[in-house]
């Protein structure tokens, strides 16, 4: 092969992303979080929870943003815009929705709502706030382990519906 293929680095790109996004979410979700709440980071809960967030957000916005790129680049150029009309493919829808909710989530929901009422409500009642930040992060990963799970199922011709 000679030069860059752009589908291919396209592709690179795309999984890369996902790797770096969904395993940040995994790792704050089965990881993180958990030992927060147990205190296992220190008596500071929200110091610790704000350290961490603060070195991952722009890893993981950098990803966020890699992966829309790449995943709009790969629809265009492959044609595969049919796909969202049909149910078989329901994947794309769900890979759409989800980068659509941690796009919202990353760029706007952290900065303008978590920053602002999160570290009040941490410091007044932090059982219940780290339970519900951890109960938010588990729908999430979930949504995407789901969609992770059809979008490689349906990459390779198998379905599921």
């Amino acid at each position: 092969m000679t030069g860059v293929d752009g589908l291919a680095l396209a592709r690179v790109l795309h999984v890369l992303g996902v790797v770096v996004w969904i395993g940040g979410v995994w790792m704050a979700t089965t990881v993180a979080l958990p030992a927060m709440r147990r205190g296992a980071l220190g008596p500071d809960r929200l110091a610790a929870f704000q350290a961490i967030e603060r070195r991952f957000v722009w890893h993981a916005r950098t990803a966020v943003l890699v992966v829309g790129l790449t995943g709009l680049y790969m629809t265009d150029r492959l044609d595969l815009w049919s796909r969202f009309a049909d149910g078989r493919f329901w994947w794309m829808h769900a890979m759409v929705f989800v980068w659509s909710l941690f796009f919202l989530i990353l760029f706007v929901g952290e900065p303008l709502v978590l920053h602002r009422y999160f570290p009040p409500w941490a410091r007044r009642d932090p059982e219940r706030a780290f339970a519900a930040l951890h109960r938010v992060h588990v729908v999430l990963l979930t949504l995407a382990m789901v969609t992770v799970f059809g979008a490689m199922a349906g990459a390779h011709g198998w379905l599921l519906f």
